[in-house]
């Protein structure tokens, strides 16, 4: 298992299940299963042997095991070649490994985490989802 550093102070082992609200500051490692709600300006991996089923607000998510749930990320979101993920997110930057599973609709750009709208009520300037659900709010060249 992997040790706690600085920039994830925050580990959940393999062992532990976690149900309700969670919020930190700097980062969590998540090795265990997870259900609820997590709100943090800090990082947010879950590794291979994880299951999180929550809506995530993060400064970035990286993701190896299995999500399900809706995620926002200020930074960025990275899907590794062993994610399976099931919901929507909006990031200003997505990077997806070859193999990586993923279902749901995406909004990807610097705009996209700006000016959030309330859950329920439309976007006007933003483009309708286009084949594969993908919705970027600006197109950003792939790096």
């Amino acid at each position: 298992m992997a040790e706690a550093n600085q920039e994830f102070p925050t580990i959940l082992g393999p062992d532990a299940t976690f149900k309700g609200e969670l919020s930190f500051e700097k980062g969590l490692r998540l090795h265990g299963r997870l259900e609820g709600k997590i709100t943090t300006p800090g990082r947010l991996h879950v590794a291979k042997e994880a299951k999180l089923q929550a809506d995530v607000e993060a400064g970035a998510i990286i993701i190896e095991g299995d999500v399900h749930g809706n995620l926002v990320a200020n930074d960025r979101i990275e899907m590794k070649q062993t994610a399976r993920y099931e919901g929507d997110l909006r990031a200003s930057k997505l990077v997806v490994d070859e193999g990586a599973v993923f279902s749901g609709h995406v909004t990807v750009g610097p705009e996209a985490v700006k000016n959030r709208p309330a859950q329920g009520s439309g976007t006007p300037n933003m483009a309708r989802p286009a084949v594969g659900g993908m919705s970027p709010a600006q197109p950003q060249p792939i790096k």
